[in-house]
């Protein structure tokens, strides 16, 4: 996968009981692939609003938002090669985003929180 993000000195490039259809690209059109919501081989998942707009803002694809417990919400994200680097560039504070797009992220998720 393409993604890429800026850690500071260097570049690098849970379970639920749902499923998620992905876009695929292929040529001209579009393909859609099952990707099962409840296998760890497949999925990132974490309750932390900080660090899911952070992925958002390096690029990682958010697959779905669980929101069973009132109290707090789980992100799911298409887990890539890369996204366990970026977790920890985000805990360490050697991620690095443009700020404006997180803002923005954290905006987009806490409005998908709150929604409905």
């Amino acid at each position: 996968m393409g993604v890429s993000f800026k850690l500071q000195k260097k570049t690098v490039a849970k379970t639920i009981n749902q499923n998620y259809m992905s876009k695929k690209q292929k040529s001209q059109s579009e393909e859609y692939k099952y990707i099962p919501l409840d296998d760890p081989s497949l999925v990132w998942t974490t309750y932390d609003l900080g660090c899911s707009a952070a992925l958002l803002t390096a690029g990682f694809e958010l697959l779905s938002l669980n929101k069973d417990n009132p109290h707090k919400s789980l992100f799911v994200f298409k887990k890539v090669e890369n996204i366990d680097e970026a977790v920890e560039g985000y805990w360490s504070g050697k991620l690095v985003v443009a700020a404006r797009s997180y803002f923005d992220n954290i905006k987009m998720l806490k409005n998908r929180i709150y929604s409905e």
